[in-house]
């Protein structure tokens, strides 16, 4: 696969399109969670996660912010661990 099938772009609250590399689809107490890694800011080694929710249209899925910092900080520790071959996490 190369870099850029791995690019999506999502559109903000405010009209913005945002280019981000997805990094990881993580299951954690039965949700799905994406985990991404905004182009603009690939240096800053800071990701994004966002909960996945079905779509209105029924076809197309959701992603939606989560405010549960323990929450946050428990899907980063899955996602660490199920990436650790794969990243050098600090």
């Amino acid at each position: 696969m190369s870099e850029i099938d791995n690019i999506i772009t999502l559109t903000d609250e405010k009209g913005m399109d945002i280019r981000f590399e997805f990094l990881d689809l993580v299951r954690f107490q039965g949700t799905e969670y994406v985990v991404l890694l905004p182009v603009a800011d690939r240096e800053k080694g800071q990701v994004v996660i966002l909960g996945v929710q079905p779509g209105e249209d029924g076809e197309h899925e959701a992603y939606v912010s989560i405010e549960d910092v323990a929450l946050l900080e428990a899907v980063f520790d899955a996602f660490r661990k199920q990436n650790e071959v794969f990243f050098d996490f600090p």
